[in-house]
């Protein structure tokens, strides 16, 4: 009686090792890679993103991030998530401005555009249609196997680093400067003469004289990149890249065969990822601009007014050029402005000026040793 027990239970027990397994199927896994270095401040989204998508998903989902260049250079992200050599990427939309113009309206517009914020920005995304004409981009326009989720709003990037002071635009006249998506435009409507890199090869660049100034993105990831070390005059603010995204992308023939449940895991982590993102870039942002000025004697320099209002000049020159020559840029740009329409003259009506209170508790302090114009 006992050894037919005994076989009963190691056979129960198999079962239930059986079963156990077949309700815990393996998990679907993903290779993906960023368009930043591992040292970069932006690395840190993609990385958060993983974190969430793993966690909530019960382990259901695992992802193998690596930075840029482990697989793939930072440009080529998008063709390799399209022909599977990834299946997940991480990227700023700008980067293929080369592809398509229309791409940089979702990662870098001057001036909002129409005067939006990043809030405002990100508030087109998922609720102005700006999430769908993204995709709209990458599928039917560039004709690539992708779906996209952003991961980000965007911090005010500043106008960038000079080797020299600049007070005007005439200033500008004949530098070269490195400058990314349409902003290159701009820049060399102001007369610069503009080189596009990606952003490990900017201070190289710098420091061998290939560029005279450039801008790459904003205090956190600029010090990673060394810029302090090549140059000293920062000028802040900047109104070419007030507003933008970055985004995962994801090849389409991963994501179809994905469980409902999932695909919702996936796309409310993006969400939960830029809100935390918005809030950390400028924490960081805060922390290294302090070490950059009192570690690196690095010279915060307010950017002349005259400046940025002939950047916002050139830009609606310029996209006033695109929306004429590129039907699918326009349709963007209008989603755009109306949206702009809709929020910007509410927001300056019920939301007083950011320097009212701003000025009243703090407008002595000056922490970064800024020096006017």
């Amino acid at each position: 009686m006992k050894k037919i027990f005994v076989v009963f239970a190691v056979f129960g027990f198999a079962m239930v090792l059986g079963i156990s397994a077949y309700a815990q199927p393996q998990p679907y896994t993903f290779k993906m890679q960023s368009t930043w270095t591992a040292g970069d401040y932006h690395h840190q989204n993609p990385t958060k993103f993983v974190e969430i998508v793993e966690k909530a998903s019960g382990g259901r989902i695992k992802i193998n991030l690596v930075a840029t260049g482990a697989i793939v250079p930072a440009f080529e992200v998008l063709d390799a998530v399209n022909k599977g050599i990834l299946d997940m990427g991480h990227a700023w939309p700008g980067y293929w401005f080369g592809k398509h113009p229309a791409a940089t309206l979702f990662g870098s517009v001057a001036g909002g555009p129409f005067g939006m914020d990043s809030w405002d920005f990100t508030g087109w995304y998922h609720l102005g249609g700006g999430k769908e004409l993204y995709n709209e981009l990458l599928q039917n326009e560039l004709k690539v196997n992708v779906v996209s989720f952003a991961t980000s709003g965007e911090t005010c990037e500043p106008q960038g680093w000079f080797r020299k002071p600049v007070k005007t635009v005439k200033d500008f006249k004949g530098i070269k400067f490195r400058a990314g998506g349409m902003a290159a435009e701009v820049f060399k409507a102001l007369g610069m003469t503009v080189v596009i890199l990606p952003g490990g090869e900017i201070v190289p660049a710098l420091q061998r004289g290939v560029i005279d100034a450039g801008e790459f993105s904003e205090p956190s990831s600029d010090m990673a990149m060394g810029f302090q070390d090549v140059a000293k005059y920062y000028y802040l603010p900047g109104i070419h890249q007030p507003t933008g995204m970055m985004d995962v992308l994801i090849n389409k023939s991963k994501w179809d065969p994905l469980p409902a449940d999932l695909k919702a895991i996936i796309e409310y982590a993006a969400m939960a990822t830029q809100t935390w993102w918005d809030a950390a870039i400028k924490l960081q942002n805060s922390k290294d601009l302090e070490t950059l000025v009192t570690k690196h004697n690095v010279k915060v320099m307010e950017t002349p007014t005259e400046i940025l209002v002939e950047v916002l000049k050139a830009w609606d020159k310029v996209a006033e050029k695109h929306s004429k020559e590129n039907p699918f840029f326009n349709k963007v740009y209008q989603s755009q402005k109306t949206y702009a329409q809709r929020i910007v003259p509410y927001k300056r009506l019920n939301e007083p000026p950011y320097s009212l209170a701003a000025d009243f508790y703090w407008k002595k302090a000056n922490p970064y040793k800024v020096q006017k114009p």
